[in-house]
C-alpha cells in the first residue's frame, strides 16, 4: 500500500482564491473558487488517497490540522501570496503528527526552492512543475535520491534533483472529474461570469504564447502546448454529463484552449452529440470559422485576456496579438452570439495615466458582457519580476496582497505611483459597470431568472463591500505618504 495521502489546497484568506486552481492568486472582488486540478490527478492516481479543497469547502485551519491526522504524506498547493500562512500551517500538521511527511507543490516552490525549504525546515521536500508523478512515486516508496524534479535538504545542504520531464502523454493521467465525483462537493464553485454550478477540467497543458506577466507557462506547466486526444476528452464529457445532470456549465481551463484550429474543430465534432453547455478560454486570435465551430457543439462563454487597450503595452509584453485583431474577434463573438468575460490589467510596463484612459476607453468600446480589472503583479519566475526588479519598478514592502488577501499595487513607474494604479480599478470598473448600457443589461438578466437575481444581489453587495475596503486603503496610504512628505 502506497503512504496515506492528503491532497491540500489550504484554507487561506477569507475567498482567497489562491491554490491549485488559480493563475492569478487573490481574493477576488466576488467570491470565486475554481477547482483544484492540478491536484486531483496524483489524488487519481494513489489507492486511499483525499484531495481536500479547504477554501471552496469553509474548512478552518483547526479542522485541516485534525484531518492531516489519519495521513502519513501531505501535498500542499502553495502560492507566493498563501506561502507565508500555508508554512505555519505546515508547522501546525507537523505538530500534531510528527511523522507525517510533507511535500510543497505550486509555482512559488517551483521557483524558490531553496529559498522555500529553508523557510519552512518541515516541509521535506519540494516537487517542481508538474509534480505528478514525483508525488506518486514518493508515496509508492521510491527514495527521494532517485525522483526527477524534487529539491530538500540532506545534512543542511540543498539538493536538486534533475529535472523531470514533461509529462507527453496525458491520455494516461487519471480524468479529473473521478477525483471530484469521490471527495468534492460540485455544489461549492462559483464563479460570477459561469453558470452555477459548474464544474471546470483541462484538455490540455502548457502555452506557447510568451506573455511576460503570465504566471503558469513560465513556472508550472511550461510552454510546449501538449493535448489530450479528442476521444478521451469526449469520453470524460459523456462521463460527467451522467455525474452531474444538475451541472448548468463545463469550463475547459486550459491556458489556451483553441490554440490549434484542427484540433478544436475536430473536438467540437465529438462534443456536439452531448448537448452540453460549455466555455473556454480564448485568445483574440482565434477566426470566425473555429468560433462558429465551437458556439454550434455548445459553447457560451470564452474568457479573453485582452490585457490593455494600447498597442504599445501590448509589445511590451509580447501579448501576440493586435488593438485591430481583438476587435474584429470581439466583432465576431458578438455575431455569433458568443459571451465574453474580459481580462484586463493595469500597471504593465509601458503604463501611464493615458494608457489607463485608453484601456478604460478601450474596454467600453468592445461592451463585452463582464470583465475582471487586476493590477499587474510581477510573480518570481515571470519575465515581468524580472524587468520590475532590474529597474526598480517594485514598491519598497513588494507586498502583493493586504491581510485579506486582496490584490496590491507592488509595481509603480515613474510619473505612476502604485496608489494611482489601484485607485484607477476601482474606477475602470465605475465607469464600466456605471454606463446605462451595462447596467441595464445586468438588471435584464435578473428580470428573468430568480436565481439569478439572487446571485447578483450577493455579489453586488461583496463587490461593493470590497470597492470601500480598497478605496480606504488607498486613502490611507495617500495620508501616509502625505505626513511623511510634511515630515521631510
Amino acid at each position: 500500500m502506497p503512504l496515506k495521502t492528503l491532497f491540500l489546497n489550504p484554507p487561506s484568506f477569507e475567498n482567497f482564491d489562491g491554490g491549485a486552481g488559480s493563475r492569478w492568486p487573490a481574493t477576488r472582488e466576488i467570491e470565486s473558487y475554481w477547482y483544484p486540478v492540478w491536484l486531483a490527478y496524483p489524488a487519481g492516481m494513489l489507492e486511499g488517497a483525499r484531495l481536500l479543497d479547504a477554501p471552496a469547502h469553509h474548512v478552518s485551519a483547526a479542522q485541516t490540522i485534525e484531518i492531516a491526522r489519519d495521513y502519513e504524506f501531505l501535498v500542499l498547493f502553495t502560492s507566493t501570496p498563501g506561502f507565508p500562512g500555508d508554512i505555519g500551517l505546515a508547522r501546525a500538521v507537523k505538530a500534531a503528527n510528527p511523522t507525517i511527511k510533507i511535500a510543497f507543490v505550486g509555482p512559488h516552490v517551483s521557483v524558490l526552492p531553496e529559498k522555500s525549504l529553508r523557510d519552512c525546515p518541515v516541509i521535506d521536500f519540494v516537487a517542481r512543475k508538474e509534480f505528478d508523478y514525483a508525488v506518486v512515486d514518493y508515496a509508492k516508496g521510491k527514495p527521494l535520491a532517485d525522483i526527477p524534479g524534487i529539491s530538500f535538504l540532506k545534512d543542511d545542504k540543498v539538493v536538486h534533483n534533475p529535472d523531470a520531464p514533461q509529462i507527453q502523454d496525458l491520455d494516461a493521467l487519471p480524468h479529473v472529474t473521478d477525483v471530484y465525483k469521490r471527495d468534492l462537493d460540485v455544489t461549492r464553485y462559483n464563479v460570477p461570469f459561469l453558470l452555477n454550478p459548474y464544474v471546470s477540467l483541462y484538455t490540455t497543458r502548457g502555452c506557447p504564447a510568451q506573455c511576460t506577466f503570465c504566471l503558469w507557462p513560465q513556472t508550472l506547466s511550461g510552454h510546449p502546448w501538449r493535448k489530450r486526444s479528442t476521444d478521451d476528452v469526449a469520453a470524460e464529457m459523456s462521463k460527467v454529463k451522467q455525474y452531474w445532470p444538475e451541472v448548468k456549465e463545463f469550463f475547459f481551463d486550459d491556458d489556451t484552449f483553441n490554440i490549434q484550429k484542427a484540433r478544436t474543430i475536430e473536438l467540437c465534432a465529438k462534443l456536439k452529440p452531448l448537448g452540453l453547455t460549455w466555455s473556454c478560454t480564448s485568445r483574440v486570435t482565434t477566426d470566425f470559422e473555429t468560433l462558429k465551430a465551437m458556439k454550434d457543439a455548445g459553447c457560451r462563454l470564452l474568457i479573453v485576456g485582452y490585457e490593455s487597450g494600447d498597442q504599445q503595452i501590448l509589445k511590451n509584453i509580447k501579448k501576440g496579438a493586435t488593438i485591430e485583431r481583438a476587435r474584429q474577434f470581439t466583432k465576431d463573438c458578438h455575431k455569433l452570439g458568443l459571451v465574453i468575460h474580459g481580462d484586463f490589467i493595469l500597471g504593465l510596463p509601458g503604463e501611464t495615466h493615458e494608457t489607463i484612459n485608453n484601456t478604460i476607453k478601450f474596454a467600453k468600446e468592445l461592451d463585452v458582457e463582464t470583465i475582471q480589472v487586476s493590477v499587474a503583479h510581477a510573480y518570481p519566475g515571470t519575465e515581468l519580476y524580472d524587468y520590475a526588479v532590474k529597474n526598480g519598478f517594485m514598491v519598497g514592502d513588494n507586498k502583493m496582497v493586504d491581510e485579506g488577501g486582496h490584490q496590491l499595487a507592488h509595481i509603480q513607474y515613474p510619473g505612476l505611483p502604485a496608489d494611482d494604479i489601484l485607485s484607477a480599478v476601482h474606477r475602470f470598473y465605475d465607469e464600466y459597470y456605471f454606463r446605462p448600457k451595462a447596467a441595464f443589461r445586468i438588471l435584464k438578466k435578473a428580470a428573468f431568472d430568480s436565481n439569478d437575481r439572487k446571485r447578483l444581489y450577493r455579489e453586488a453587495k461583496t463587490f461593493l463591500k470590497l470597492r470601500s475596503q480598497r478605496n480606504k486603503l488607498v486613502k490611507k496610504h495617500s495620508d501616509d505618504a502625505a505626513a511623511e512628505l510634511a515630515k521631510a
